[in-house]
């Protein structure tokens, strides 16, 4: 009997320590809260393009890994409250409907209309499951998933030039070949 009681004491320690833990975190202060939306409405306000970024189940290992080679890309990534957010944009001239943001919220940024969603995509196939796109602002207008996604398919730059490149050359080819052939035929 002594056992038992011995262990559901524990418990209860366990679960009050815990109770205790949990009541220690701190709600953001008005002036951060402030301070957050300020920033956010800057990111808002400067950025061509902004993608809404679900990471639930990424670990914070990830999150920096991902914090990091999106840095090197020129693009940012912040993660902030949804209400914080949504404030910031209904502050901001952003027309449309906005997405539905569920889990937890990050956003990428940057100057790059394509990038951050580009970027983001290619962690998504990287995290499977932990980090997706809910949709986002392209060029003041709020875009669902499914055209942040199409957004995102379109390649860079670099590689749209080499594309046509070989979509000019393509035709040239065909007339030099042909007239090779004749040539060939001439000869013989």
């Amino acid at each position: 009997m002594a056992f038992y009681r011995v262990c559901a004491l524990t418990a209860f320690k366990v679960v009050f320590i815990n109770s205790i833990k949990r009541s220690n975190i701190v709600a953001l202060t008005k002036a951060k809260k402030k301070d957050v939306l300020e920033k956010l409405g800057g990111i808002f306000k400067d950025s061509l393009s902004v993608v809404f970024v679900n990471f639930r189940g990424l670990t914070a290992t990830d999150t920096a890994n991902v914090r990091k080679a999106l840095a090197a890309s020129g693009i940012g990534f912040t993660v902030a409250k949804k209400t914080l957010i949504r404030r910031a944009l209904s502050t901001d001239k952003v027309s449309g409907e906005v997405p539905e943001l569920g889990g937890e919220l990050a956003i990428a940024y940057g100057a790059d209309q394509i990038a951050p969603a580009r970027e983001i995509f290619s962690f998504q196939k990287k995290f499977e499951n932990k980090i997706s796109i809910l949709g986002g602002v392209f060029e003041k207008v709020f875009v669902d998933q499914q055209k942040m996604l199409a957004i995102a398919l379109i390649p860079d730059r670099k590689t749209l030039e080499a594309q046509f490149v070989n979509l000019i050359n393509s035709p040239i080819q065909r007339i030099v070949v042909a007239l090779s052939e004749i040539a060939k035929k001439q000869t013989v």
